[in-house]
């Protein structure tokens, strides 16, 4: 009797992964470019980082349900050096923007900003005084697109 592995919240479903799998790039040794097959499916590697993002666990801590957390961080520290996980999300921001009517790409952005206190073992050259909220520390930038 053959067990069957249970399906965490953050599995994808049938009708998620029809949208996905074609939205993934083609591996190199399916385009002629020699290399070999994976050993996992990507669905189940997709799977498994999807689950580690969903629980904020260490890779470590994956559980055994899943392919060795090595193997699932070599797949995702590949496709992240290889820009594919930026490809990826592209890919899917602009089926999704195209299915709700807009532009593919998002043509606004917004900048917001914080300070955070800084303790001493901070460099004094990366940081400074906000006078508004009396706070020495760092000022950090935070960029988000904005879905326009």
């Amino acid at each position: 009797m053959s067990e069957k592995r249970r399906a965490p919240q953050s599995d994808m479903t049938d009708a998620e992964w029809t949208v996905v799998r074609p939205l993934l790039p083609v591996p190199g040794w399916l385009r002629g470019r020699g290399g070999q097959p994976e050993a996992y499916c990507h669905r189940v590697m997709l799977d498994a980082v999807r689950y580690l993002v969903d629980n904020g666990i260490k890779w470590r801590a994956m559980p055994v349900d899943f392919p060795p957390w090595d193997r699932v961080y070599a797949f995702f520290r590949r496709w992240r050096e290889n820009g594919l996980v930026k490809e990826f999300h592209d890919r899917l921001r602009g089926q999704v923007r195209t299915q709700l009517g807009r532009d593919t790409e998002p043509t606004a952005g917004v900048i917001d900003s914080q300070s955070v206190k800084a303790d001493a073992v901070v460099a004094k050259d990366s940081r400074g005084f906000d006078g508004g909220k009396l706070i020495n520390g760092r000022y950090l930038e935070l960029a988000r697109l904005a879905a326009r």
